[in-house]
């Protein structure tokens, strides 16, 4: 049974605009599917566009808090999960709060008096989504703010830690100091490759977070971008998975990567040797869209974790959150899970 408070997250909260859209418009905004990229002066005239779409819908999102709302589901124990991010005060900050709330997620947000709550461009073609976040309040998460005690109480009451790789264009400050809590106290630090851009932009910071990982996350793709920039010459999904569970690490834990590769099996690799996984197949015309296939694998892996279940246990947990959530828009789900 999982306690109150034993798993938090922290992110970039953000309001996803989900719209299914063509490959003109792919075109027009310069976007690839399957790709995840921070908005630049040429994306913003695409919201407005995106939101006159017939068929849009506004979901809380923002990949961290996706990953911590499914693990809240899947664990059906109110408050068992927390999260922290930074939202604007507007009526989408309090569309998030309310959001989260009926979730069970105990959220403590930073609330950012000068920017508006940041929002995702969720374009969907095909049932693939390109995701396009326009941070916006999201960026401006302080340190200041997990500092307080209120706040530091949360850290304190976790015994596990999950961190998206978007948050190190945020706050480094604030993922080094929870993964030297969680290493101190003996506690289980998680983050996710995140992005293809996260590998190549952010490379300096996420190497400093990458020691304090005992769990690293990601897709085929942003492992074989991290392999390119780590100038590892193999696009070898395994390989790349065995040479990041070999990076160097501080504490006593041995670090495991699991790496999902839509709908090959999962790899994982632990201790010099690597697993599959084989995930639930879906026929094409179930599909609904991916956008958050892989935060919902991430949640639903946790949900186990935290109960201390073995690892085969928790990629079939993030199996079927996963393939839950592609049957359906955006990152939602139905009132209970039918998993055992």
């Amino acid at each position: 049974m999982a306690s109150e408070g034993i798993l938090l997250g922290m992110g970039n909260p953000l309001l996803d605009i989900s719209a299914v859209v063509d490959h003109d418009f792919l075109k027009k905004y310069d976007l690839q599917l399957n790709n995840a990229i921070l908005a630049e002066d040429k994306h913003l005239p695409m919201y407005d566009e995106l939101a006159s779409n017939p068929n849009v819908e506004y979901i809380a999102g923002g990949a961290t808090q996706n990953s911590i709302r499914v693990a809240q589901w899947m664990l059906q124990v109110p408050g068992a999960t927390s999260y922290m991010g930074s939202i604007g005060k507007d009526k989408y900050g309090e569309e998030m709060k309310k959001n989260s709330k009926l979730a069970g997620v105990n959220v403590h947000y930073y609330e950012d008096e000068s920017a508006p709550t940041g929002t995702c461009g969720v374009c969907v073609v095909g049932g693939e989504r390109s995701l396009i976040a326009n941070l916006a309040a999201a960026n401006c998460y302080k340190v200041e703010h997990l500092k307080r005690p209120e706040n530091w109480a949360l850290v304190e009451k976790a015994k596990y830690f999950y961190i998206a790789g978007f948050f190190l264009t945020v706050s480094p400050e604030s993922i080094q100091l929870v993964a030297e809590h969680a290493a101190a106290n003996n506690k289980v630090f998680s983050m996710n490759l995140s992005a293809p851009f996260i590998c190549e932009f952010f490379k300096d910071v996420q190497e400093k977070a990458l020691p304090y990982m005992d769990y690293v996350f990601g897709n085929e793709t942003e492992a074989r971008t991290f392999s390119k920039v780590h100038g590892w010459e193999t696009d070898d999904v395994e390989q790349i998975a065995l040479k990041i569970s070999e990076w160097p690490k501080v504490g006593g834990r041995k670090r495991i990567t699991v790496i999902t590769q839509g709908a090959d099996p999962v790899v994982v690799a632990e201790d010099g040797k690597v697993k599959k996984f084989p995930v639930i197949l879906l026929p094409k015309e179930k599909l609904v869209d991916t956008n958050g296939a892989g935060d919902a694998f991430v949640g639903g892996f946790l949900s186990q974790l935290v109960q201390e279940k073995p690892i085969e246990d928790c990629v079939k947990a993030g199996c079927y959150a996963a393939n839950v959530i592609i049957q359906r828009s955006g990152c939602t789900y139905p009132e209970k899970p039918d998993f055992n």
